[in-house]
């Protein structure tokens, strides 16, 4: 069961949850950025949009990609994309900007700057992190 937000129309747990309540326009995060930025963010969106019970919110820096917990938060940068998503092992066929441990998971970052940079085995270890959380 979720709630909605009336002041931010944000999706979340409960009425209690707390988080950042400002409408935010995706156009906004993306101002001044480049077309091909655009162009990748929107392959990882379609990529993930379809999967049963994902919440996709705008913050002011960043868009967050929510199943039970967040499983992606995608801030776009000035040239690139910072791409966060959690594992709970290191990755074996991608190497990450960084990666750090949290709570005993990997938050593994990587810095996409164009649609080729986003290959299927990202798009596995996203579908990991989605089932993780």
């Amino acid at each position: 069961m979720t709630w909605i937000c009336p002041k931010c129309e944000r999706e979340l747990k409960s009425e209690t949850q707390t988080h950042y309540c400002a409408k935010v326009n995706l156009d906004t995060l993306f101002e001044g950025r480049s077309a091909e930025l655009m162009l990748a963010f929107d392959k990882l969106l379609l990529a993930v949009a379809d999967w049963d019970n994902v919440a996709i919110s705008n913050t002011p820096n960043c868009v967050v990609f929510v199943h039970n917990q967040t499983f992606l938060v995608i801030k776009p940068m000035k040239a690139v994309l910072d791409v966060k998503f959690y594992s709970t092992a290191p990755l074996k066929d991608l190497m990450p900007y960084k990666s750090l441990i949290y709570s005993g998971r990997y938050a593994n970052h990587f810095r996409i700057s164009k649609v080729e940079d986003i290959k299927p085995v990202m798009i596995k270890y996203i579908r990991e992190s989605y089932e993780l959380l």
